[in-house]
């Protein structure tokens, strides 16, 4: 793969036919704004397929499992506390 051409995930990230992301939302480094704008994209987006809730937490997870051995843990604490505040952001118990 040359250093140009993009990997295939940040392609489904940046051009998801789940639901319209804001831009730059995986690169806060605030777990609440993170989920805050999931939330916000899957409330708001008319492409995606599951309720919003799912659809959203789909979403992290496919960074956090693509993003893989290269993500660093301040990162991925970060991306993992993510989870537990659009949880909460949606009403929803961590066993949900």
């Amino acid at each position: 793969m040359t250093a140009t051409r993009k990997k295939w995930s940040a392609e489904v990230t940046e051009h998801s036919n789940a639901m319209d992301l804001e831009d730059h939302v995986f690169e806060s480094d605030d777990a609440r704004k993170i989920a805050a704008s999931l939330k916000r994209s899957a409330e708001h987006s008319h492409r995606r397929k599951a309720e919003p809730f799912q659809s959203a937490m789909s979403m992290l997870n496919f960074y956090i499992n693509r993003a893989g051995k290269n993500l660093p843990a301040a990162r991925k604490k970060v991306l993992e506390d993510a989870k537990d505040e659009l949880r909460s952001a949606f009403g929803r118990d961590k066993d949900d």
